[in-house]
């Protein structure tokens, strides 16, 4: 599925606003860094900066976890590349 950049942004928020509560988040289209990468051509390259107390207690791989569990389907859906900085609100950005 093909949608624009904005649109799989607002996607991305929504669920993690959704399922996460985040005190901040941060997400960034990093596609045109990414132009010519042949597994681009479909899917965008994406940034995510987020704080939720949902990760306290959590270690790197489960604070992922809950992430792309947060995103569902999603990645199968336009999202070729995910970065993710996650971190409780008692860590800094």
């Amino acid at each position: 599925m093909s949608s624009t950049p904005d649109a799989r942004i607002e996607r991305i928020r929504a669920s993690l606003e959704r399922e996460l509560t985040p005190e901040s988040l941060i997400i960034d289209d990093e596609s045109a860094a990414h132009a010519g990468h042949a597994g681009a051509r479909e899917g965008g390259h994406f940034r995510v900066h987020i704080v939720s107390s949902k990760f306290t207690g959590c270690s790197r791989l489960q604070r992922h976890q809950l992430v792309y569990s947060a995103l569902g389907s999603l990645p199968a859906q336009g999202i070729h590349a995910l970065a993710i900085d996650a971190r409780t609100p008692e860590e800094t950005i």
